[in-house]
């Protein structure tokens, strides 16, 4: 009997190329319609100069280096140091990188709707209406496994995430929209932030600003400790089809920061150090052009085109992804879970695991 045992787990070990992955948690974050050209370019000269409206008459000045590999670490200090030397990032398509959609939608609900249940569903979810959807997400797959009870969490600016992720049927507790948090156990922090909330004047409407989700979300990690934690941040989409390119670049540039002060935190952190992977992503992309960058959805062109970031101690440093290659949309769901050593078993052929992203998975 012991040596069944023992042929049983050396063959489960050779299956999934390691007994167990040394994550045990993850943070997805997802930056909304922000367009893999600026990703692996940096600021446009071309769209700025449409901007001499606006006040930001300094928006050159910040952003604009001479070369592309210089613009984008000037947009993305933290993605390209950090992630760029340390982790992997995938939708550079003038190296051969592609990451498209699934979806024939090709804007917002559709989208998260792939990226959180693994696979597209054009028939049920085919419009941002305020639904509750009736896939199951990975965030709720996830939150009925043993020991993720009550261990995962969303934190998001646009207010029609509670339909997608199903938050009453899921228990996957879900902070969104401009309104306060609310708890029994709220910091100082976070009842300055529910006073700020209602005070600050907010041109984005019911739409939560994405620095009130971030600190919110980011105070709430550090007190409940979740074990899966989706941040959603909505500003590019908004200021892009506005037309303002400065604002769209000023909001990318403020989620870096985010994004670079949530893993210096999360690697000071007993809990979280050198056990926590990021995957970072877009529900959609953008037009390609100067008349068309401002738009998405299936009768823009190129608005299928999205990128992925992934960072952890499972992930090999490959930096960008070079070579032909193509990932969907579809397939992180089915990543995330198997970073923290599940199988969130789906049935589309596009959804399986990211190997590359995850060391000794076949």
């Amino acid at each position: 009997m012991k040596t069944w045992i023992v042929i049983f787990m050396l063959t489960t070990a050779l299956c999934y190329g390691q007994s167990k992955p040394k994550t045990e948690n993850v943070v997805l974050i997802t930056l909304d319609g922000f367009r893999w050209q600026e990703m692996f370019g940096g600021a446009d000269s071309s769209y700025m100069k449409q901007q001499q409206h606006l006040k930001d008459d300094h928006v050159k000045e910040k952003y604009w280096k001479d070369n592309a590999a210089d613009r984008r670490k000037t947009l993305f200090p933290f993605v390209w140091n950090t992630i760029g030397t340390q982790g992997q990032l995938y939708g550079n398509r003038t190296l051969g990188s592609k990451v498209n959609v699934t979806n024939q939608m090709w804007f917002s609900y559709p989208g998260y709707n792939e990226i959180l249940t693994g696979k597209p569903d054009d028939e049920h979810v085919n419009s941002n209406d305020k639904n509750y959807n009736a896939n199951t997400t990975v965030l709720e797959f996830v939150n009925k496994q043993s020991g993720f009870k009550n261990k995962v969490a969303a934190f998001t600016s646009w207010d029609v995430f509670p339909y997608i992720i199903n938050d009453k049927r899921s228990g996957v507790f879900v902070s969104t929209g401009a309104t306060e948090i609310k708890g029994d156990k709220l910091n100082d922090r976070e009842k300055m932030m529910n006073q700020l909330i209602t005070a600050i004047p907010n041109p984005l409407g019911d739409v939560r600003l994405d620095a009130f989700t971030f600190y919110y979300g980011f105070e709430y990690l550090k007190r409940a400790k979740p074990r899966v934690m989706f941040f959603a941040f909505d500003e590019t989409d908004d200021f892009a089809h506005g037309g303002e390119y400065a604002a769209y670049l000023n909001a990318a540039h403020a989620t870096d920061r985010f994004i670079g002060e949530l893993w210096a935190y999360l690697q000071s952190d007993d809990q979280y150090k050198g056990k926590t992977t990021l995957i970072i992503t877009v529900d959609h992309g953008r037009g390609p052009t100067a008349q068309t960058w401002k738009d998405h959805g299936i009768k823009v062109a190129e608005a299928d085109q999205i990128w992925l970031a992934v960072l952890g101690p499972d992930t090999p440093a490959l930096g960008e992804m070079k070579g032909e290659s193509q990932l969907y949309q579809s397939q992180v769901a089915r990543t995330l879970a198997a970073f923290l050593g599940l199988d969130f078993k789906n049935d589309n052929e596009k959804g399986k695991v990211i190997s590359s992203a995850l060391k000794g998975n076949p």
